[in-house]
């Protein structure tokens, strides 16, 4: 039996997700953020030594990272479903999403994250103002411009194909979700960008969608 360790409001919704649009049976272990560090608690390092989230057990085998994660259960379990044909050029962009999404475009939406939290860190208050100026400008110089070009990017890159592999909607689409959450939540996204908020839009109402986190549990990304 598939074993999800789920973390609250983290990156293994998406799994979930997976999990429920391949109609696979799987177990869910939750685990909760510390509610003032929002922080994994401990009790997942004993599941895996970097202690994040998601993992999925499978028999003997322990997996890490989301993408790694869906292309395990895609190709092990897929049986052709939500991923292009090998050897078609869809294959190729299906592949580029999946690395994609966290390796050019979370970066710079966990460096908004970060600097935001500075404003709110306590701190002496002759130091705060410095602070507060150093956050401001790195966000306002090189992280939010940073995000926007990655949203034009985007937007652009769905004006040819409803999917971000293709004309089918594929689990590169579930790779994708957190990201573009993400930048909903924290990154500027919105309405100025109809089609990656049609894509969220699309997104949520997939019956998969919904019943993972009906399984889940609410599903949110603060900023």
């Amino acid at each position: 039996m598939l074993v999800v360790h789920h973390l609250n409001n983290s990156r293994s919704q998406r799994v979930l997700w997976l999990l429920e649009e391949l109609g696979l049976p799987y177990e869910i272990k939750f685990y909760q953020r510390d509610p003032k560090t929002m922080l994994a608690p401990p009790e997942l390092m004993a599941v895996h030594p970097l202690g994040k989230s998601p993992v999925v057990s499978d028999g003997e085998l322990t997996l890490a990272e989301s993408g790694a994660i869906i292309e395990y259960l895609v190709d092990r379990y897929g049986q052709g479903r939500l991923a292009p044909v090998a050897g078609m050029p869809e294959r190729l962009r299906y592949r580029y999403w999946l690395h994609y999404a966290e390796g050019s475009l979370m970066p710079p939406l966990l460096l908004k994250l970060v600097f935001d939290q500075i404003g709110k860190a306590k701190m002496p208050f002759f130091v705060k103002p410095i602070a507060n100026a150093i956050a401001g400008k790195a966000k306002a110089s090189f992280i939010q411009p940073q995000i926007e070009r990655h949203l034009d990017y985007l937007e652009g890159e769905l004006a040819g194909a409803a999917w971000f592999a293709g004309s089918e909607f594929s689990a590169a689409d579930i790779q994708m979700s957190f990201p573009v959450e993400a930048a909903a939540a924290r990154g500027g996204l919105n309405n100025s960008r109809p089609r990656l908020m049609d894509f969220l839009a699309r997104i949520h109402g997939r019956p998969a969608y919904q019943r993972a986190i009906e399984r889940g549990g609410e599903f949110g990304i603060t900023g």
